[in-house]
């Protein structure tokens, strides 16, 4: 949240402190005003479901943006203070302590690895050619829903919530990540049109079959 505001205009809680130690630990955060998007979403008109959406779409722009600290070059893959550990089905780690990713092929292998050792059969073989590809890993939010998107009465966004699982991903993970299986579908069709550029998840997508 510390990297959101100190690059970008996007409206995120400010962290008042933060005391983390091995197995625990606590924030203190700005109130954010208004209400989760997914309360309001269904009362909405087409047009402004398509504003907010394209407003999403340029905060989402904007994280993007963030440079990786040095500290962090060598990593194509991580969470924002430059650990390994996730929660993301698709990439925890089977090994402890967990392996790095350090570049695309090693996302990949991850998967496919991950797939096999939870008895992934329909494509053993071919999973690997059928999961994207990316040469840039961009700052990510990783968990882009209407319920980690705060809205004023007017339906204009008034924060983001939810960043724990932030970092940097492939460019294709925002995306992926909010067309995974809920009940937003309506959302997700929305984000889909709105997107700006189209990415072929149809890899992650048999991958998830299995894992989730």
């Amino acid at each position: 949240m510390r990297l959101v505001a100190q690059y970008t205009s996007a409206p995120v809680p400010e962290v008042i402190f933060s005391n983390y130690r091995p197995g625990e630990g606590s924030i203190g955060m700005s109130f954010i005003p208004g209400q989760q998007l997914d309360c309001l979403w269904d009362k909405l008109d087409e047009h402004t479901k398509e504003r907010i959406c394209h407003e999403t779409w340029g905060m989402i722009f904007q994280w993007r943006q963030i440079p990786r600290p040095p500290s962090l070059s060598q990593f194509y893959q991580c969470l924002a203070d430059g650990s390994h550990t996730t929660e993301d089905k698709l990439l925890e780690n089977l090994d402890n302590p967990p392996e790095p990713l350090c570049d695309d092929e090693a996302v990949r292998v991850r998967i496919h690895r991950r797939y096999l050792h939870y008895a992934g059969q329909k494509y053993a073989d071919t999973l690997p050619t059928m999961l994207p590809r990316s040469n840039v890993s961009v700052f990510t939010h990783g968990d882009i829903a209407p319920r980690n998107i705060m809205v004023d009465e007017s339906a204009h966004i008034t924060g983001i919530i939810d960043w724990e699982i932030a970092g940097w991903y492939p460019e294709y993970w925002e995306y992926a990540n909010m067309m995974k299986p809920s009940g937003d579908v309506d959302w997700q069709g929305w984000m889909h049109r709105t997107a700006p550029k189209e990415w072929d998840i149809t890899g992650l997508m048999a991958a998830r079959r299995v894992l989730f």
